[in-house]
């Protein structure tokens, strides 16, 4: 099983990219992790039906860099919320159907809602806004977070 991180964005802060690799490099190998980055449309237009259209190309950019018979998962603060235990138990579910699981984490805009529609789940990382890049190294620790107590490491204690 890998998990892949469809993250809209690019050029992050050097401390975003660490705290996403210090986690990452953390993941069982057999749980990969890997990032795709999306450039985000240019907002030239700042109108609703300019957005729109932006978060539509973004979409677009996101359906290409998920692979194919990857499971979806949009990231949106008004979807479900996980403890950890449940989220490794749903972690334990992908890697006994041998599915591998693509997160996506829209820009500054979130996620077109089509795309979330034909999302598999949409999950939020917390009820608060978080910005994109934050919210790229939350995952990675949370996946890892599930993978170690999976793996029944210590990291987690409840």
């Amino acid at each position: 099983m890998k998990c892949l991180v469809i993250a809209v964005g690019h050029r992050m802060p050097a401390w975003i990219a660490a705290g996403y690799e210090e986690y990452a490099r953390r993941m069982p190998r057999e749980m990969a992790l890997r990032l795709t980055e999306i450039k985000p449309e240019a907002r030239t237009d700042d109108t609703p039906g300019g957005i729109r259209r932006a978060l539509e190309t973004e979409a677009k950019r996101i359906r290409a860099a998920v692979p194919a018979g990857s499971e979806l998962i949009a990231l949106d603060e008004c979807g479900q919320q996980y403890t950890s235990q449940e989220l490794a138990d749903r972690m334990r579910e992908w890697r006994m159907d041998g599915r591998d699981v693509a997160f996506v984490i829209g820009g500054a805009d979130g996620l077109e809602a089509r795309l979330k529609s034909e999302a598999a789940q949409v999950w939020a990382l917390s009820r608060l806004t978080l910005p994109h890049g934050l919210a790229r190294v939350l995952l990675a620790e949370q996946l890892y977070r599930a993978a170690s107590i999976v793996q029944g490491h210590p990291y987690h204690r409840a």
